[in-house]
């Protein structure tokens, strides 16, 4: 998973006031969407569709997360070490293996032990969400060829779709679907993959594909009473993707 990468400030004095207002401006803004939060919003689900209201420059603090494990290029070596780290532990290999594009480590675990394809981790993330929220087509494939759940879903209420379309994979989205994936699921936060979609900038694909889907229902609103549609006029320029469905009726 990718971090935000602080830029060097090379803005001039005037820049700088117009950026601090603009900030003022934001952080107005996201309090007054605070005050009318339902008290059982979950947090994380706001974050995805009100990231633009962040402050770019801002680093990731996950515990344990190391900047230059995201950015440093893995060799092979280093991969063949990390699974040799986990041989012990199948449960960790797999969900490792997902998440990093490992597919003959992933056809020989399933291959020996077939129910490693639902192990979950401590947020109930199965190995077909990793694969899904890093894009990984051939693992995700593998993954459903051998009994994968594409209704499983998170702590969170995440389904694979969701993962997917929150990091923009529409690959990965659109083979979900033709293996079932409800398009309409609905997180805790009641967001829906078309909502996720909404609030990528960089999102066309994935929306079209969304949106002609014929069993699509734009109008649904998360919890905070949002449309997808909605979404995407504050945070994107692709809002008039939305012609393509019958949005008003």
């Amino acid at each position: 998973m990718t971090t935000l990468q602080q830029e060097k400030d090379i803005s001039s004095p005037t820049q700088d006031q117009s950026t601090e207002d603009s900030t003022a401006e934001d952080e107005i803004e996201m309090q007054e969407k605070l005050d009318h939060f339902p008290e059982d919003f979950n947090q994380l689900d706001l974050l995805e569709t009100h990231r633009h209201l962040i402050p770019t420059g801002t680093q990731s603090h996950w515990p344990g997360e190391s900047e230059d494990d995201d950015e440093e290029e893995k060799s092979e070596d280093w991969y063949q070490a990390k699974e040799e780290n986990l041989k012990d532990n199948p449960k960790e290999l797999i969900l490792f293996a997902a998440e990093n594009n490992r597919l003959e480590t992933i056809q020989r675990l399933l291959s020996v032990a077939p129910d490693l394809v639902s192990v979950m981790d401590e947020d109930c993330y199965t190995p077909l969400h990793r694969a899904s929220y890093n894009g990984h087509l051939a693992v995700v494939q593998e993954l459903i060829a051998n009994g994968a759940d594409v209704h499983a879903v998170t702590l969170d209420g995440w389904t694979p779709l969701h993962s997917a379309c929150k990091w923009n994979n529409p690959a990965v989205a659109s083979f979900l679907l033709q293996h079932g994936a409800d398009i309409n699921a609905q997180t805790k936060g009641s967001l829906t993959p078309l909502h996720l979609a909404a609030a990528n900038r960089d999102s066309r694909q994935l929306l079209e594909l969304l949106l002609m889907n014929r069993y699509v229902k734009p109008q649904m609103v998360n919890k905070l009473g949002e449309t997808a549609y909605e979404i995407a006029r504050r945070t994107d320029v692709y809002h008039y993707l939305f012609e393509i469905v019958d949005y008003w009726t």
